[in-house]
């Protein structure tokens, strides 16, 4: 199950929206979608949440590129919604691998990022056959002017969106679109 919500931060303090990301196709329909939800160009967090599996936060400061944060890469990997956050940039991978090579595919009969046996230490393997860390990517400073540190955003696990509600103060109007 999946849950996704905008944040956006106002004068008056945090406001939440539930959203829905069937049309979002690319981080920058993403980053769209959240500078909407900000007129006045503030801070504005996506957090996305696959239930015991991964969670992600993507901060918008204005026109600014997106800070993304992903709780376990290969987890996120196996869902659209995880697809969307893992760039290329992201991945240190070459942008443009867009798994048209061959010699790339992922051809031994599983599918498309799903590890075959040999893959279970490492990873997930993409379409394109690139391999997916498990683990945290991204940028773990994403919310520490906002009051959670590097540490305690790598320690999250279960209900990792609430405490960082709870951490920004933002728990009660998150909890009206959950």
């Amino acid at each position: 199950m999946y849950f996704a919500a905008l944040l956006a931060r106002t004068e008056d303090g945090w406001e939440a929206s539930d959203t829905e990301l069937d049309d979002v196709e690319t981080l920058s329909d993403l980053a769209d979608l959240a500078r909407e939800a900000s007129p006045d160009e503030d801070t504005v967090l996506v957090l996305i949440e696959q239930e015991n599996g991964w969670f992600g936060v993507v901060r918008v400061d204005g026109e600014e590129d997106p800070r993304i944060y992903v709780s376990d890469a290969a987890a996120a990997s196996r869902s659209s919604y995880g697809e969307i956050l893992l760039t290329d940039e992201l991945l240190g991978r070459e942008p443009g691998n867009d798994g048209t090579d061959l010699d790339a595919l992922d051809l031994d009969g599983t599918e498309d990022g799903e590890p075959d046996d040999g893959d279970a230490d490492e990873g997930a393997v993409t379409g394109s056959g690139d391999a997916v860390p498990h683990g945290p990517v991204g940028d773990p400073q994403v919310l520490e002017d906002l009051g959670v540190s590097e540490k305690e955003l790598r320690a999250m696990t279960e209900d990792a969106l609430g405490e960082i509600a709870e951490a920004l103060g933002a728990s009660e109007v998150l909890e009206t679109v959950r």
